[in-house]
């Protein structure tokens, strides 16, 4: 039963490999009812065993999802096992998770009976395979496979058991609730964007807090952390703590003109001040504090990644793109500056594009191209000797034919290894998880890679701002030595950008 607000992410699971939770379901984790106290063996009894019948989109979207529920049965009707039939020999996420679910249930069938339930693991956590037999009761239409899938369901809910049915599509969890079985949304993994680490915090301090940090060029973090602090929109209090590469914007508590920013190191227990740049980067320089943030992550050789999420004309790519040219082409840190971006249309595709690899890219690059072109044009002449020599278009078209800079599609990155590149990847936002963590695995040895989006502007179908890969990738980078984000707000594009970013 698939739908439009399926997404790919994908986590191995396999009965002997897989780390199923212990509280009730971790499928169902932030709504699922809570399960009655287990005896000391960690099995469930008759009394506190539940029975989650999975949708074919929640297979396709993770292929380790029937082994997340712990001591409980999972139950996959027959109709699911024919459509993975057909979604098996696709060439994508949902393909890969069919086999993947096959595979797994094969295992199972020869530890026994599929139709009676297999146990796979030590709490007593089983999978079944059910068959379903119509009731007189039931009013939906058998012909659909939908309706199959909810009738058994309603089976093992008419027989007085513990039920719930997950599935990722709005319609079918409808459908279950107005037949009285309690449905849910599988929730394992989802990232809560409300709540999405932002890359630094606001912070009220005394004067002299800020003096100390500029004095000293230094600051200890315990210092900081002895005053409360706000997330960027000003809701929920969060505290300051040694969370690496997070930068902490210092406002005098006496005097709001008074201000600082610090960004935390790590490893060491302080936080330096930030100045940003004292030179344009490429004729760039950050217009507002995010924007002078990211570029101190941007041009910091020992941040390996960079992640960078913000509304339309914020100057995520722009930034991005300028850092890397002066990387590249100015401090030849790394051998070229390769971009890409995922191929997914807005709105309807306009079919086959003619020409050769390249001529069919130019058209998915244009942006980047657009970017560069406007850096090369009325920033970048500094770098030529002869700026009124050659255009814009000129000196792009020279540095892509001496590759010292690279437009490649994301298709084709899988078995890669790259290294020594400034690597940009936008519209980071419209990949899985598993797509993310792909392209992240290919870097190579000295490379340096910027993952570029807008978590609310996702043109890909199946991903939402909960369950994406640029959101995933922020969260558990989160931290890490190497890696750093920064979420921009404000809209620098143009008055008129700015002013659809906040009302449209």
């Amino acid at each position: 039963m698939l739908n439009e607000n399926r997404t790919d992410a994908t986590f191995e699971g396999t009965p002997a490999t897989t780390s199923a939770s212990t509280d009730g379901g971790k499928g169902v984790e932030k709504n699922a009812p809570k399960a009655a106290p287990k005896p000391a063996s960690g099995r469930a009894t008759a009394a506190t065993r539940k029975h989650f019948v999975l949708d074919t989109n929640v297979l396709l979207h993770n292929a380790g999802s029937i082994f997340k529920f712990a001591e409980h049965e999972v139950v996959i009707p027959l109709a699911v096992i024919e459509e993975l039939d057909s979604f098996k020999k696709n060439n994508d996420e949902t393909g890969r998770n069919a086999r993947q679910v096959t595979r797994a249930l094969d295992r199972l069938r020869g530890q026994g009976a599929l139709f009676e339930g297999v146990i796979w693991n030590e709490q007593g956590g089983s999978i079944r395979v059910a068959r379903y037999t119509p009731a007189a009761d039931f009013a939906l239409d058998l012909d659909k496979a939908d309706n199959r899938i909810l009738g058994v369901a309603h089976e093992l809910h008419s027989g007085g058991k513990h039920t719930t049915f997950i599935s990722k599509d709005i319609n079918a969890r409808v459908k279950s609730d107005a037949l009285g079985i309690p449905a849910e949304d599988f929730e394992h993994d989802h990232i809560a964007s409300d709540f999405l680490h932002a890359g630094y915090v606001v912070a009220k301090v005394p004067g002299e807090i800020i003096d100390e940090l500029y004095d000293e060029r230094q600051i200890r973090i315990e210092r900081l952390a002895e005053y409360e602090a706000h997330a960027p929109d000003g809701g929920h209090v969060v505290p300051i703590d040694a969370v690496a590469n997070q930068f902490v914007m210092l406002i005098d508590e006496a005097d709001e003109h008074h201000t600082g920013l610090a960004r935390i190191l790590a490893d060491t227990g302080v936080a330096i001040p930030v100045t940003g740049p004292r030179k344009p980067v490429y004729g760039i320089m950050g217009r507002n504090v995010q924007q002078t943030m990211a570029l101190e992550l941007l041009l910091d050789d020992d941040v390996k990644i960079v992640t960078l999420t913000g509304p339309a004309g914020t100057g995520k790519t722009l930034l991005a793109i300028a850092a890397g040219l002066h990387k590249t082409i100015k401090e030849e840190r790394f051998d070229k500056l390769l971009t890409a971006r995922p191929i997914m249309p807005l709105g309807r595709d306009i079919g086959y594009l003619p020409g050769d690899k390249d001529e069919k890219l130019a058209m998915w690059m244009q942006p980047i191209f657009d970017n560069i072109t406007y850096l090369l044009s009325t920033r970048g002449s500094h770098v030529d000797e002869r700026p009124e020599s050659r255009t814009a278009e000129q000196r792009l078209d020279q540095l892509m034919a001496t590759g010292r800079v690279v437009m490649e599609p994301l298709t084709y990155i899988r078995g890669r290894s790259i290294p020594h590149q400034f690597m940009i990847v936008d519209e980071a936002q419209n990949l899985s998880p598993h797509e993310i963590k792909t392209i992240v695995s290919r870097v190579g040895d000295g490379t340096k890679i910027v993952l570029c989006g807008d978590i609310l502007q996702i043109d890909n179908p199946y991903l939402d701002a909960q369950s994406n890969g640029l959101a995933h990738c922020i969260e558990r980078m989160k931290g890490q030595r190497i890696a750093g984000h920064v979420s921009l707000s404000k809209t620098e594009r143009s008055n008129l950008a700015s002013l659809a970013a906040e009302i449209l």
